[in-house]
């Protein structure tokens, strides 16, 4: 009979850590007595992130004595204690590898379901003193597991627990542990998997992205958004065969292969990335209509922006220049559903791309183009946007300017005046069940996201690509004021050359760094992480040029052309999409 030897309860609290401070409830310390346990946690317990940990999925976590001496061996430690796994029940039985995904236990007053594997974080690393842990946990196949609590009741230390019912489909916490993050993804399991009512709504989504993962794409894509593999490696070569004036700020750039034949085929929506000299490297979204000859991307020319000034300035037909292949999930998805293309500004550029290509295939989806600019002057694309909607069957257009122009003609120029809101997005007849895509600053994607949110599109809706550094992860770590990247603080290293694009940041590798990502916090790069050891894949972000070697083997590898910063260090100079 399975017992109950421990109730461990903790509330979140501030632990320093390499510099700064975790909020976190990881430190669980046994308790005498009845505890309550309760829809969301046992009296006097909480967690510091509810992100990641809590909640009625997650509302107690079981740790098991077996996997304690498994541990001790393995790690050579005796100085275990209760809660030392931030568990809550410290359980003699319960095997991750013969509890079941939907078993009911009885333990005192109170009865529980399980919901799923522990989701590993940095936190249980800095808990055990030992980073490797989150890795260890599912290479050894003994994560532990959540409970639900389905009926309130008290619990103590010396309960036995009763098996009161089975979990359909007979899969084991570690069966399903392995599913997600360990190699190897057999689709008739993850369909089972998705069978079993007591599995918790993250994991059903994560299995559901897997069984819908392109064939083409690689990586896992229950944990991070995938595509298919890079059309080429690094850079290559193409030229300029035109560059054309868009309106008073942006221009784009055709570029095409020095031989002839044609380009790649781009996704509608990725991007490109431009070498334009040595240290200067950006990308840019692709403007054109996928499956044409040549690229074309369109910039607009910031104020003191270097890149954006050079090539207004310098790029002219016949130049060379380096470029990596095209990048990126913000892609239209396939389907019937009716299409919003929102813009902002130059984010007009990517949802073009998407609409060219609706436009080519002379789809029946109703199709919403919202775009936003300052004046006539500044908007681009107005003559083409126009012929594209034209081929479109169910096409409709919103064009709103923030500061008409003394030449702009309300009804033939645009259509409002002022910013996207909710009450003009509600007012526009948007239809039901519609994707829509978004792209702009970064302040434009708040409000309007938040605008669609109250008009009633559901978030998995709203599909985003931010200008820029997307914002950073930190779990359980305040954010700070933003600071503009910077090269880390000391003596430059003398390594390879490290570029983080979006960033507009490149610097020599320092030996003491110790990771990608550990440089990327040097230099106030925003980027996001969990696990920090190559299992979450938080952190897995492109590799548009170069090698990298890693520390610690990823538990399961990153899509083609992706690295999982965590972990890795550059072999040769490398540039991120960071």
């Amino acid at each position: 009979m399975a017992r109950l030897r421990s109730v461990n309860v903790g509330l979140p609290k501030d632990v320093p850590w390499r510099g700064r401070s975790v909020y976190t409830g990881i430190w669980k310390s046994p308790v005498g007595g009845a505890v309550l346990a309760r829809r969301l946690n046992l009296d006097g317990d909480g967690q510091g992130d509810l992100g990641g940990h809590g909640g009625e999925q997650r509302a107690v976590f079981v740790y098991q004595l077996d996997s304690y001496d498994y541990w001790r061996n393995f790690l050579g430690r005796d100085d275990f204690t209760f809660g030392q796994f931030g568990e809550n029940f410290t359980v003699d039985g319960l095997a991750d590898d013969e509890v079941r995904i939907g078993d009911r236990y009885r333990i005192g007053s109170a009865l529980f379901e399980v919901t799923q594997p522990r989701v590993t974080c940095y936190r249980v690393g800095m808990r055990m003193a030992d980073p490797r842990m989150p890795a260890l946990l599912v290479q050894h196949r003994r994560p532990g597991f959540y409970l639900r609590v389905l009926d309130e009741g008290e619990v103590r230390a010396g309960d036995e627990i009763v098996k009161v019912a089975d979990g359909p489909e007979a899969m084991t916490v570690a069966e399903v542990d392995a599913l997600l993050y360990l190699p190897g993804h057999p689709r008739d399991r993850i369909e089972r998997a998705l069978r079993i009512p007591a599995l918790s709504p993250g994991w059903q989504g994560s299995f559901r992205a897997m069984l819908a993962q392109p064939e083409a794409a690689t990586g896992n894509a229950g944990l991070a958004e995938t595509e298919p593999a890079p059309a080429w490696s690094g850079f290559r070569p193409l030229r300029v065969t035109a560059v054309t004036a868009e309106s008073s700020t942006i221009a784009s750039v055709r570029l095409a292969d020095p031989g002839g034949t044609p380009v790649a085929t781009a996704l509608p929506g990725q991007f490109l990335t431009v070498r334009l000299k040595p240290g200067l490297v950006r990308s840019y979204s692709l403007s054109g209509e996928p499956g044409d000859a040549e690229y074309r991307i369109s910039v607009k020319r910031e104020p003191h922006g270097q890149a954006s000034g050079y090539l207004h300035t310098h790029v002219r037909p016949g130049d060379v220049i380096d470029v990596a292949a095209p990048r990126g999930t913000f892609v239209l998805r396939a389907g019937a559903a009716p299409v919003l293309l929102i813009s902002g500004g130059v984010g007009a550029t990517p949802v073009l791309a998407m609409l060219h290509a609706l436009a080519a295939e002379r789809s029946r989806r109703p199709v919403w183009w919202v775009q936003a600019a300052r004046n006539g002057a500044e908007r681009p694309f107005a003559t083409e946007v126009s012929a594209l909607l034209a081929d479109l069957p169910a096409a409709h257009s919103y064009v709103a300017f923030s500061r008409p122009g003394a030449d702009d003609v309300l009804g033939r120029d645009y259509d409002g005046a002022g910013r996207l809101s909710a009450t003009v997005l509600g007012g526009l007849g948007l239809p039901d069940g519609a994707e829509a895509y978004l792209c702009g600053p970064s302040a434009f994607l708040g409000d309007v996201s938040a605008a669609l949110a109250e008009i009633g599109v559901p978030a998995g809706r709203i599909h985003t690509e931010i200008f820029g550094s997307r914002p950073g992860l930190t779990p359980g770590i305040s954010a700070q004021a933003a600071r503009a990247p910077h090269p880390p603080a000391g003596e430059p290293g003398d390594g390879p050359a490290v570029s983080f694009v979006r960033s507009d940041l490149s610097v020599p590798w320092p030996e003491s760094a110790g990771s990608l990502l550990e440089l990327a916090e040097a230099c106030d790069v925003p980027v996001r992480w969990s696990c920090r050891v190559g299992v979450c894949h938080t952190c897995e972000t492109g590799l548009l040029s170069g090698e990298v070697e890693y520390a610690t083997e990823p538990v399961d590898p990153p899509a083609d052309g992706n690295v999982l910063v965590c972990s890795s260090r550059p072999r040769s100079a490398v540039v991120l999409d960071l």
